[in-house]
């Protein structure tokens, strides 16, 4: 396994990891949450992400709970969360950043994590109803008592980033240190362009999540067919399907399916390989809802040495 700073933080995360969206209590009960996390942790995986909103709570329930019948030290293992949808209803508690929302939802994912800390917590979309002023100190007000060891962004825009670092600075708070956006073959815009600038200037970090574009890289849905018990089968995730089963995605999927197989390479490690070949990606998130699939997203790490120029340049030419 190798293992990446966080950005310009001393942190080190394993440069393939463990999220547990939709297949938490969607997809995977207790036990089988249970041998994926073994199975990503023996591997070397030690990030291992959530959030609140994932199953409503559930996720982190179960993340909790299996890494306390794990028993692996503390030390040994990363956990981030995220907050910004809500998982109650109230004026102060939806689609917000407030300071209270955020402090209420931090004590109570702790509680549901059943952790003093987590490693890393994100503002899980930007909240232009909230001073950027508010949010920020809250943040770092977070890591401050300790609930949180460093903070950070996910689907935030450039500008948002470089606003939220300047208040930070203007008042001597913690920076965030890392985003989370979306990076995949199929989406790569503002990894690649948006941030450019704040690479150098700011050292973020990247923690880039839907490295198979919501599966569609593997090559499964090729045609439109979705198989039984896949991602894009699920009812609650139906809004996901149209735009991933679109003509124009699918006419891209299979020629990048081609090219896979002209090296003799699974697609699914490759587009992992791929999204980690970008030297401003700290880690790579996948997800499984089978130990088989951690075995299956493991060999990108074999893949990822084996991605010369040539190859480099006919994936990122895909058109």
């Amino acid at each position: 396994m190798e293992y990446r700073r966080l950005g310009q933080a001393g942190l080190k995360v394993s440069v393939i990891s463990f999220g547990s969206w939709v297949t938490f209590s969607n997809q995977v009960d207790m036990r089988l949450a249970h041998d994926c996390i073994k199975t990503a942790y023996d591997y070397g995986i030690n990030f291992f992400d959530n959030a609140e909103v994932y199953a409503g709570g559930k996720s982190e329930e179960i993340m909790g709970e299996v890494f306390k019948k794990l028993e692996i030290p503390r030390l040994k293992y990363i956990v981030s969360t995220k907050f910004f949808w809500g998982i109650t209803d109230g004026p102060n508690e939806k689609n917000t950043l407030n300071r209270k929302y955020l402090m209420n939802g931090m004590t109570q994912s702790l509680k549901r994590l059943q952790m003093d800390y987590v490693d890393i917590v994100y503002c899980h979309r930007p909240d232009p109803q909230t001073p950027i002023e508010e949010t920020v100190w809250a943040m770092s007000d977070m890591i401050q008592r300790g609930y949180a060891l460093y903070w950070g962004t996910s689907e935030w825009s450039a500008s948002e980033i470089e606003q939220a670092i300047a208040v930070a600075e203007k008042y001597n708070l913690r920076k965030p240190v890392v985003e989370q956006p979306q990076y995949n073959l199929l989406w790569r815009e503002r990894v690649e362009k948006e941030y450019a600038p704040l690479y150098d200037k700011y050292k973020i970090g990247l923690t880039t999540w839907s490295p198979l574009a919501s599966g569609i890289l593997s090559g499964k849905y090729v045609a439109g067919k979705v198989p039984d018990g896949s991602r894009l089968s699920l009812p609650n995730l139906s809004w996901l399907k149209e735009d991933a089963l679109s003509e124009q995605k699918n006419q891209l999927v299979e020629k990048y399916v081609r090219v896979a197989q002209d090296y003799n390479l699974d697609p699914a490690a490759l587009a992992i390989a791929w999204c980690a070949k970008n030297p401003h990606v700290s880690t790579v998130i996948t997800g499984a809802s089978r130990v088989e699939q951690i075995h299956k997203n493991m060999k990108a790490l074999e893949i990822l040495p084996k991605i010369d120029t040539e190859l480099y340049a006919r994936l990122n030419n895909l058109k």
